[in-house]
């Protein structure tokens, strides 16, 4: 009965051992390297596709508190306004006059 047991034990483990190996095995073939090359391009173009639609929901809401402020008649809060109106930043700095047509 021990002969069984341990017979039964060894062709379990001898399954797990080959398939793993199959597994490994198929992964580094031309097929397998280009299906991991799929995959990982997938989950690339899903993660882009997620950040676009997160970047989207941002400037809608965004547009939203414009149009609501601009509806009662206040000046929405421009975070860029004093950057704008710096003189050194555009185009003074990078094209002095001089340069300028």
């Amino acid at each position: 009965m021990r002969r069984l047991f341990w017979l039964g034990i060894g062709l379990a483990v001898g399954v797990v051992v080959v398939r793993k190996a199959t597994r490994t095995a198929q992964a580094y073939t031309p097929a397998g390297i280009a299906g991991g090359l799929s995959q990982s391009a997938g989950s690339l173009v899903e993660s882009l596709r997620s950040f676009v639609e997160d970047v989207r929901v941002g400037m809608a809401e965004r547009e939203q508190e414009i149009h609501e402020a601009f509806a009662r008649g206040e000046a929405f809060d421009d975070q860029f306004a004093e950057l704008r109106e710096d003189p050194r930043i555009g185009d003074r700095e990078i094209f002095p006059e001089e340069h300028q047509r």
